[in-house]
């Protein structure tokens, strides 16, 4: 099948974009997957769309809850009897404003979907990962993981917060066969940017084309990344080839971030 016959993937915020993208790659190369999501109907989709019979399943859940988080992990056990590779895509914004102008229920959001979803799967993987000596794990962070953005408090702390767990947990287990990595993305044109993206666009009184466009200047490569560019670099780290990777904030952003 390939290199990933006989593992086993759970991947939270799996059901479309970057997930997705990392699932039909894991998929290709003989993994069995374990998705969740917050829309059952894109769930549905995305298992139609893979197309690999029992080798997948979703459950349907949401990444800023606890319980949906570690209900993930329980049930990819269940189904597959095994954890080998976590891959944690949660993500996302509302109610964005400035700091002065923040509320606490919005900041409160942004650091649940964003650092704690990765928080809680991790604990929860860990109590499988360890007894087995072996384990991948992979958060989707941001290139705002690594700089600041006006009016983005929620979505930068909290990212910057999971490339501190990464760093973190990557001392914790790194004896013990488990590497744990975080992918810094740049600006992509995926559902969950379709879906933030024109009301961040309309605050700076821009389209939202106009808004890509900014984001693309920013890059070396004047092009906004793909959920591709993201996926292959996850399968990367999931290999044998990335078995001496971990602790480390990968920059998959055009040349963005200044380090």
């Amino acid at each position: 099948m390939g290199e990933l016959s006989g593992r086993v993937a759970a991947i939270c915020g799996g059901t479309s974009g970057v997930g997705l993208a990392i699932a039909r790659a894991f998929a290709n190369d003989g993994a069995s997957l374990m998705l969740s999501g917050r829309r059952a109907e894109k769930g549905a989709n995305a298992l139609d769309e893979l197309n690999i019979g029992d080798r997948a399943a979703y459950i349907q859940g949401d990444g800023a809850d606890r319980d949906a988080c570690e209900q993930l992990i329980a049930e990819t056990v269940d189904r597959f009897g095994k954890i080998d590779i976590l891959v944690n895509c949660a993500g996302g914004s509302k109610d964005n404003a400035p700091i002065v102008d923040l509320t606490d229920e919005a900041m409160d959001f942004g650091l649940k979907v964003n650092y704690w979803s990765s928080f809680w799967t991790t604990r929860a993987a860990l109590k499988h990962m360890i007894p087995q000596q072996y384990g991948r794990i992979i958060y989707i962070s941001s290139v705002e993981g690594k700089v600041g953005k006006p009016g983005l408090a929620q979505y930068v702390v909290g990212k910057h917060a999971v490339n501190a767990l990464a760093k973190t947990v990557a001392k914790e287990v790194g004896t013990l066969g488990i590497t744990v990595n975080a992918l810094c993305a740049g600006a992509m044109d995926t559902p969950m940017m379709q879906e933030a993206g024109p009301p961040a666009a309309e605050s700076l009184g821009i389209t939202y084309e106009q808004l890509l466009e900014w984001f693309a200047s920013e890059s070396a490569i004047q092009r906004l990344v793909t959920v591709e560019d993201v996926a292959m670099v996850a399968s990367l780290l999931v290999s044998e080839a990335g078995a001496g990777i971990t602790g480390s904030m990968i920059s998959i952003d055009g040349g963005t971030a200044p380090y």
